[in-house]
């Protein structure tokens, strides 16, 4: 059985060969350059084959008017559900109340672990943010977006600062400035992009499934800065060097995003593809079976060998 590592990017789409718009042109992106012969991830190249990686453009429009949103589209792609159909319009940043049942059953994380499987979710959070999910109905902001939601219903939300001060987890922004700066956690050490990312290698290998998401590109994107976007951009790529620099040869790396953003500075969310990158052995299979935000997830629990209620095939 391959190991997987699902990479998550909020906000990431195929977007045109444009420099005036798209960051993508003018990025320093070595390391996603090199896995795809050169080539730059935008919609006119879609699909790329290379040697040891596939990129593809995932629709995130689902067949529903409207542009993509956030909450239904990572709800569609954590759980192989139409989320954007079952609310009846596109809805985001937050997961809908009525889909957190369907997210806290079906996602890919809950699966995997009701398979007995060796399931990671990556991301440090506060332990603050966790207990006051305890002491009100709903949780802070953060807490609202499907990964932590998923995570915390399959048991895995477990990785706070004594986790992260040891590499042992990774923060969302990638680098610790965050925490360092907004919540006062001076012992949490400065990282470089490409350290967390041989930090988050290190937890892949020893797990089945390991899942870590990331959102500054979709918060990039709404604020409109080209150097903010081309900083954001070149944070991601040197974190995919450490991550592949660390990870086991067994393991598949999927990196996918729920809507188009950051790939077109001049107005929010797009109507793109969104961005599929498959890694490693049986990319070429993977990323071919991949058209849609709601292919991803079930791919990835057949690739580990899952069957459709998250029991283990026979």
């Amino acid at each position: 059985m391959t190991r997987v590592l699902f990479v998550f990017l909020d906000g990431v789409g195929l977007g045109e060969a444009d420099g005036a718009v798209n960051p993508v042109m003018a990025a320093r992106l070595p390391t996603l350059l090199g896995l795809l012969g050169g080539r730059r991830p935008v919609r006119d190249e879609a699909p790329i084959h290379a040697a040891g990686a596939t990129l593809v453009g995932l629709d995130a429009t689902l067949g529903v008017p409207g542009l993509p949103q956030s909450g239904t589209g990572q709800v569609a792609l954590l759980t192989g559900e139409n989320a954007a159909r079952l609310f009846g319009r596109h809805f985001g940043p937050w997961v809908p109340t009525s889909l957190r049942g369907l997210l806290a059953e079906r996602s890919v994380l809950a699966r995997a672990v009701r398979a007995g499987l060796r399931v990671a979710f990556a991301n440090a959070y506060p332990e603050e943010f966790v207990a006051a999910i305890e002491k009100a109905a709903r949780g802070p902001g953060p807490l609202r977006a499907a990964p932590p939601l998923a995570a915390l219903a399959a048991g895995l939300l477990t990785r706070h600062t004594a986790e992260l001060a040891r590499g042992e987890a990774v923060a969302s922004e990638i680098t610790n400035d965050g925490w360092r700066e907004r919540l006062g956690r001076t012992t949490v050490p400065v990282i470089e992009p490409e350290e967390a990312g041989r930090n988050l290698a290190r937890i892949a290998a020893a797990h089945d499934l390991t899942f870590f998401a990331h959102y500054s590109t979709d918060h990039v994107g709404h604020r409109g800065s080209l150097a903010d976007a081309v900083a954001a951009l070149e944070t991601v790529d040197a974190f995919l060097a450490g991550v592949l620099a660390g990870l086991p040869p067994d393991t598949l790396l999927v990196v996918a995003s729920d809507h188009g953003n950051i790939e077109d500075l001049r107005g929010g969310h797009t109507f793109n593809p969104a961005l599929l990158l498959a890694v490693g052995p049986g990319h070429v299979e993977f990323a071919a079976g991949s058209a849609s935000l709601v292919d991803v997830a079930p791919r990835i629990l057949r690739w580990l060998g899952v069957g459709g209620e998250g029991r283990p095939r026979e």
